[in-house]
């Protein structure tokens, strides 16, 4: 198992195969939201998709140094403890987790220079760390996944 997330997520032959899996992890997600808080989601996600296909595969790819850096700390402890099964772990931590991941995307998001993007992620933002809580378990078990590769 590779000693870091940046080891882990970043390596260049293995980075396209991570953002296609987180891309499908967000589509995975985004699909299991229901009630009128997951119809908005559904809604300014498919939004955001036709603003500009091909966005998330793209967003991913350019936050993804940024998301590694920001939960490298969680993933170092969890190292240190002797841990192995990512997955597991990581949802023990989420409100750390996801406040670290929300930093990353709310400093993109205010950096936008496209309005009707920083529109979609005003509406989204506020239940952003529920749904980012609510991803972790998948998101550690990909990260398990591509230490394990």
């Amino acid at each position: 198992m590779a000693d870091t997330l940046k080891e882990i997520l970043l390596e260049s032959s293995r980075r396209p195969t991570v953002v296609a899996d987180l891309e499908k992890l967000i589509d995975e997600e985004v699909a299991d939201k229901s009630g009128v808080s997951g119809t908005v989601i559904k809604t300014g996600f498919s939004a955001v998709k036709k603003i500009k296909p091909g966005i998330i595969g793209s967003a991913v790819d350019s936050l993804l140094d940024d998301f590694a850096n920001a939960l490298e700390p969680i993933y170092a402890d969890f190292k240190a403890s002797g841990g192995s099964d990512f997955g597991s772990y990581l949802p023990n931590r989420s409100s750390e987790a996801a406040d670290a991941l929300l930093s990353v995307t709310d400093a993109r998001a205010e950096q936008s220079s496209r309005d009707s993007i920083k529109k979609v992620y005003g509406k989204l933002r506020p239940k952003g760390k529920e749904n980012v809580e609510e991803a972790l378990p998948r998101l550690g078990k990909l990260i398990d996944k591509h230490a394990a590769a």
